[in-house]
């Protein structure tokens, strides 16, 4: 996937668009595109600001990805 040549401050700007627009069905692609941006960063600092978007969204799949187990109801 090609990127434009985004500021620093433009692509976290898209990181935290992504983190809050994602949704159960979009997760996988907008965190692979959340990281392609974060590889894309020059330095260090760059990314620590985008620390917790990419943490709100690995939690995010995380908890949706999680399957229900079957409850158990009241033993007789």
């Amino acid at each position: 996937m090609k990127l434009p040549m985004l500021s620093a401050d433009d692509k976290l700007a898209e990181i935290r668009r992504l983190y809050f627009s994602t949704t159960r069905e979009t997760i996988q692609r907008d965190l692979e595109k959340a990281l392609d941006l974060l590889k894309s960063m020059a330095t260090e600092e760059e990314r620590e600001r985008a620390t917790v978007y990419m943490e709100g969204m690995a939690q995010m799949r995380s908890d949706w990805s999680r399957r229900k187990k079957p409850g158990r109801r009241g033993r007789n």
